[in-house]
């Protein structure tokens, strides 16, 4: 690294010195519960974190009308989350450095049910060197490290020798327009740098997302007469099929792509949640399935959207019920397309390079069939965007849990990223 050998080291006992208090930070912010639509409260405190550290802050709401006209934009709901972004801006006393976006992400996915959890999902409690709860790792530790990279600066009397927005927002787990919403608010940077659950690992490409419900109407009847009527969830599970022939197809034409033909399947249908029929003595008269499925980058989600389309229409014009009562599909959620940080960045060989002096070897790169907030800055300000962050486990499941160690080496990694691509001075001249 170019970073003086002694500062270096400073700032990495530092992160040493601070790592009790951002640990319980940390367990504050999952203490909170931040499912969808309930991130209003962890947001406030995260504002007042931000302000008490002497940024500058903005607070907003989504402009619906905006994400709508926009090719990145998922569709809005009842479900949607109301809370609003929140961004902590610092102002260096001089601007000789290279700007710098840090994002986190609030929202969390819900639990599950809670007796499959070792500990209560918002205990925060830290055991063995492990933080558990959920979102301890997706992406709360990353979240706070964002704060806690600031705090070692200044516990050196430094900050930032360049503007550096930090920004927390919500919809990463749904629709991803929360982060869209702070592009659309105008922010930009010479890099950005997203410390999600990434294993220790930078992500270099996510597929794109889509989220969609199918609506069945049957014929309901008394089980008596059942060849009378018929059974929408049965109707709903042949369209399943072949959606899943769909699935099939294009995990075959993924094989041969440079990015992602190394993982097995790396494109999923996941039918996340399936509603209908009244009682069990009824032919159900209704049926919901609502699915998540992902794609290649390079294919748009309006071409996605149409595969999806066609795929259920074929089935429908050879079904012999269907035929006659069509299907609704409706998107209603991530409507996002997938993205390609290509390697030989600046940004990316400073970000190896402090990896490399923490972790004592390389940085490993990856791809990931999930879908990353870094497509609104890769994608749409081209924007060198850096994914990386601590490992864990139970990411969407049960007993997650935040590996401690890794979120030290983790943030040290970049905090030294920070003083040499931001550069730094001191706080008061």
């Amino acid at each position: 690294m170019s970073l003086d050998p002694a500062l270096a080291q400073r700032i990495l006992e530092a992160v040493d010195a601070g790592f009790d208090a951002q640990i319980e930070l940390t367990r504050k912010l999952v203490s909170y519960d931040t499912t969808r639509g309930n991130e209003h409260a962890a947001q406030d405190w995260v504002f007042r974190q931000y302000r008490d550290r002497g940024l500058a802050m903005e607070r907003f709401a989504m402009d619906e009308a905006a994400i709508a006209r926009h090719p990145g934009g998922s569709a809005f709901s009842e479900t949607h989350s109301k809370t609003p972004i929140v961004v902590g801006i610092h102002r260096p006393r001089e601007e000789t450095g290279r700007s710098l976006i840090l994002q986190g992400h609030l929202d969390v996915v819900p639990t599950g049910p809670v007796d499959m959890w070792a500990r209560p999902p918002f205990s925060a409690e830290v055991e063995d060197g492990w933080l558990h709860g959920r979102g301890a790792i997706d992406m709360k530790s990353g979240h706070v490290s964002m704060i806690a990279i600031l705090d070692a600066l200044r516990a050196l009397n430094l900050q930032p020798a360049a503007t550096v927005y930090v920004q927390s927002v919500v919809e990463e787990e749904s629709t991803g327009n929360g982060a869209l919403a702070a592009h659309l608010r105008g922010y930009q940077a010479d890099a950005v740098l997203i410390p999600e659950s990434m294993q220790e690992v930078l992500v270099r490409a996510g597929v794109g997302v889509m989220w969609f419900q199918v609506q069945v109407r049957g014929i309901p009847v008394h089980v008596r007469e059942m060849g009378a009527g018929s059974n929408a969830i049965d109707a709903a599970w042949r369209i399943v099929g072949a959606l899943r022939e769909l699935e099939a197809q294009w995990n075959e034409a993924a094989a041969s792509d440079p990015l992602f033909g190394h993982i097995d399947h790396p494109l999923n249908l996941n039918i996340g949640k399936i509603a209908g029929g009244d009682w069990a003595s009824s032919v159900p008269a209704w049926c919901t399935v609502d699915c998540r499925i992902s794609y290649l980058p390079g294919k748009s989600a309006n071409e996605a959207e149409a595969e999806i389309r066609a795929c259920v229409e074929a089935l429908t014009r050879a079904d012999r019920f269907l035929s006659n009562n069509p299907p609704k599909l409706v998107v209603n959620g991530f409507h996002t397309e997938g993205f390609v940080q290509e390697p030989g960045t600046e940004a990316e060989a400073i970000l190896a390079a402090a990896h490399e002096s923490v972790f004592g070897e390389p940085l490993r790169t990856e791809v990931t069939p999930a879908y990353l907030d870094a497509r609104v800055y890769a994608l749409y300000d081209r924007m060198t965007t850096l994914c990386y962050g601590p490992a864990g486990d139970g990411i969407h499941g049960v007993d997650e849990r935040a590996d401690l160690e890794s979120v030290r080496r983790c943030t040290k990694a970049m905090a030294l990223f920070v003083a040499e691509w931001c550069g730094v001075e001191t706080v008061e001249g």
